[in-house]
């Protein structure tokens, strides 16, 4: 699925509780034809730094699309999180060889889960 599927606007409020005033925006498929083009939605511009949030990861395939997508859009991505990580190490891997701090919140074997 699409790189931000979580109720990012979630996030955004429960930072500013805590003193944080972060801007989210989501990141298309695809480049829109009609309405407002692009594949980035929100408040983000080149030379902006970013943080990008996936609720899953399995091949790291969309994520990995979308940090593309912010890097040709001049976006800095200087951290990746992800919920759950199904990837058996794959995501983290390729995170690593592209210089990129990742973090998996939970894998499947934390949850007793054997895939």
């Amino acid at each position: 699925g699409p790189a931000l599927r979580v109720p990012v606007g979630l996030i955004v409020v429960a930072a500013a509780e805590h003193g944080r005033d972060l801007r989210a925006f989501s990141i298309r498929k695809e480049t829109k034809s009609h309405g407002v083009g692009g594949r980035l939605v929100g408040p983000v511009n080149a030379g902006d730094q970013a943080a990008v949030l996936d609720d899953t990861v399995t091949t790291g395939g969309a994520l990995f699309e979308a940090l593309d997508a912010l890097g040709a859009a001049g976006v800095q991505v200087v951290q990746a999180v992800t919920l759950v990580d199904r990837s058996n190490g794959a995501v983290a891997r390729e995170a690593q060889r592209r210089g990129l701090p990742y973090t998996a919140l939970v894998t499947p074997a934390d949850l007793g889960v054997v895939e």
